[in-house]
């Protein structure tokens, strides 16, 4: 029974998970509240709160799964992509734990493993599925051929989804972080009371940049014509926005699910908490036939968990990395 200590500290998330032959036991995540004076991540803000988030992390994750520290078998962690400050301070944590301990360490991509949280969970499933990996920086259709045979099918030609939202809510005055917020006023909103392009792009693939700037023209041009317009109609606007950027993903998600004839499908990465964004998979599922899945809220943002379960599979397969690996802000996938 193999146990698995996860880090992640790819953007501002400090995060420890312990994973016990597959089952999750601890997942604990230490969230930097000093970005939202400055509206969005400071990366050398960010690398520091994360030296002073990691030992205590670490420390209440082994507490909570009742682990101690020299039953760890080998230590999972983020390699990248990410700020690479950030991973510096979990490759190096990681680094040197298992240097002290004398455990192999266990290299993962970040973006891989947040298609494998699905797979914390007993309904896992079933290979090949597709999984819409969406976050902040990504936006992925991704066919999963097996545990670490994955192949980018589909992908973001400029702007993520989520970058998307966050842009979004800064043009509408919400404080950091905006994509909750967007999600929260929505829920209040009609999704039907503005419409905005959706781009045309061919095969898989997604653009946002344009989205962007149809929606700080529409907020310009009516706040010219009424300097309220934004206090009166925003859970109209941030549902009509959430409305479309589901719409942009989803609908490509159904192409690529036609065309490979795949019937499991997955939503993951940070912006799959968006409650529009999981809705609309299920009613679209429904009507295809789909069999969906869509991981606990704490395992879609960026988590150890994640990290921990990746780093269970390649313990299975003997795929270790040695003390000479260096973190990568930009990782092939």
């Amino acid at each position: 029974m193999p146990v698995i200590l996860g880090i992640e500290s790819s953007c501002d998330e400090t995060s420890a998970a312990v994973c016990v032959d597959g089952v999750m036991l601890s997942n604990v995540i230490a969230n930097q509240t000093i970005h939202e004076a400055y509206g969005g991540v400071v990366p050398e803000l960010a690398s520091r709160v994360h030296q002073q988030n990691i030992v205590p992390a670490v420390q209440q994750a082994l507490s909570n799964a009742k682990v101690n520290k020299n039953d760890i078998d080998a230590v999972a962690f983020t390699r990248g992509p990410g700020l690479l400050g950030s991973l510096l301070v979990g490759v190096s944590f990681a680094k040197a734990f298992a240097l002290a301990k004398n455990l192999p360490l266990i290299e993962i991509n970040h973006m891989q493993a947040h298609i494998l949280a699905h797979f914390i969970a007993e309904d896992k499933p079933s290979f090949p599925f597709l999984c819409l990996t969406v976050s902040g920086g990504h936006t992925q259709i991704v066919l999963v051929k097996d545990y670490f045979d994955m192949e980018i099918i589909g992908q973001t030609l400029d702007d993520a989804a989520g970058e998307a939202m966050d842009k979004t809510s800064k043009i509408l005055g919400l404080p950091y972080p905006g994509g909750p917020l967007i999600d929260k006023n929505a829920r209040l909103g009609n999704p039907e009371a503005y419409k905005f392009p959706e781009p045309q792009i061919p095969g898989f693939d997604f653009s946002f940049s344009g989205l962007k700037t149809s929606i700080l023209y529409f907020i310009r041009d009516n706040i010219a014509a009424d300097p309220d317009f934004i206090q009166k109609n925003l859970a109209d606007i941030c549902a009509s926005v959430e409305k479309r950027i589901a719409s942009i993903l989803l609908n490509k998600l159904q192409k690529a699910a036609m065309q490979y004839n795949i019937k499991d499908i997955a939503l993951a990465g940070g912006v799959s908490a968006n409650t529009g964004l999981r809705q609309g998979l299920l009613e679209m599922g429904a009507k295809n036939g789909w069999k969906c899945f869509i991981p606990k809220f704490e395992y879609c943002t960026d988590n150890a968990a994640m990290i921990a379960i990746a780093g269970y599979y390649k313990y299975l397969k003997g795929e270790f990395a040695d003390q000479h690996i260096a973190p990568m802000a930009r990782m092939p996938f």
